[in-house]
């Protein structure tokens, strides 16, 4: 009486598509979510290297502002104060400043 009733589970197993689901689902929701806009903003980051020129305004990952005196293929020679130059890597640009932002500082 206090006992419900014990039904059999049916003799059908699962389908294969239906157990993977869940797997398909998470992965479109980090492609979305994760890895496209990482990528995108890779993308981006690449441009804007790759755009570089004389005398366009910098800073660093380390938050060094420079302006730029030379550049080679893998490096970048920035002037940080009146003939104070330092050598640094091009992917360690984090970002191209308008004109002007250092004598504004």
């Amino acid at each position: 009486m206090f006992i419900n009733q014990a039904y059999a589970a049916s003799d059908t197993p699962p389908t294969d598509l239906m157990s993977f689901l869940p797997f398909i689902v998470i992965f479109v929701l980090f492609y979305f979510m994760l890895i496209r806009p990482q990528m995108k903003q890779a993308k981006a980051h690449k441009l804007m290297i790759e755009s570089l020129k004389k005398d366009d305004e910098i800073v660093t990952n380390g938050g060094v502002l420079g302006k730029i005196v030379k550049i080679k293929d893998q490096f970048v020679t920035i002037e940080i104060a009146a003939n104070t130059h330092i050598h640094i890597q091009k992917p360690s640009i984090q970002a191209s400043l308008p004109k002007g932002t250092i004598k504004s500082i």
